[in-house]
């Protein structure tokens, strides 16, 4: 029996959770959007990894990632892209296609092809789950595809509100200051001593709702 690890949209968050998960795999593939070149780093000292860069993968370490990847493993032919949209038409000699982008799990067999998409198991986004997937194969290219599931926090979208609600408005104005800078989520969460998941969210929402104020902010990651 051979093990293969799906993962994709980690946005630079991987989770001890997700780590467990893929302890023990021969192979890990990822769908892109990964975001830190660090996250590739540590998957790498779990087993092989074979990944595909995706739109919010700009930096220059990223660069080196195919846009398109074809593999096979374990009698499994492989064909990998973030965004299924950019397929191309002729996909024939492919048992299997994985891609991310969208957030959302899929498993769905169309015309004889597995189209996999194992959702984000980074930071969570509004009240999406998190998950990836597990492939387990038995030989001669028969497989069988598993979700799996990872715990969130259920108290926010996936960030843990501070226990005083005055810190989290302070981190909040501290983040956008930084973000109009052009500083990364990253540095951000360094310099300010935060987790990186809510310094990724936060980012997230200033950057993608143009004029959003802080309590918009807040109501888009806490629901509140």
């Amino acid at each position: 029996m051979h093990y293969i690890g799906v993962i994709s949209d980690t946005h630079g968050l991987l989770r001890e959770e997700v780590r467990e998960k893929l302890r023990g795999c021969d192979a890990i593939l990822h769908g892109g959007d990964i975001h830190r070149e660090r996250v590739i780093e540590e998957l790498k000292e779990i087993a092989p990894v074979y990944a595909v860069r995706g739109n919010a993968d700009k930096e220059e370490w990223a660069e080196s990632l195919p846009g398109m990847l074809d593999t096979e493993l374990f009698s499994i032919r492989i064909k990998m892209i973030h965004n299924r949209k950019e397929l191309p038409a002729d996909i024939e000699n492919t048992d299997l296609v994985v891609f991310g982008h969208s957030h959302k799990y899929m498993d769905r067999e169309e015309n004889g092809i597995c189209f996999l998409n194992p959702g984000s198991c980074g930071p969570r986004r509004f009240h999406q789950s998190v998950t990836m997937a597990l492939i387990e194969v038995s030989g001669n290219g028969k497989y069988e595809v598993k979700r799996i599931d990872i715990p969130h926090e259920e108290t926010g979208r996936g960030v843990k509100m501070p226990e005083k609600e005055p810190d989290i408005r302070r981190i909040t104005e501290a983040v956008i200051k930084r973000v109009d800078k052009g500083q990364s989520a990253e540095k951000i969460a360094e310099d300010l001593k935060i987790a990186p998941e809510l310094a990724e969210q936060i980012c997230r929402m200033y950057l993608t709702h143009p004029g959003v104020d802080i309590d918009g902010i807040l109501n888009r990651i806490y629901g509140r």
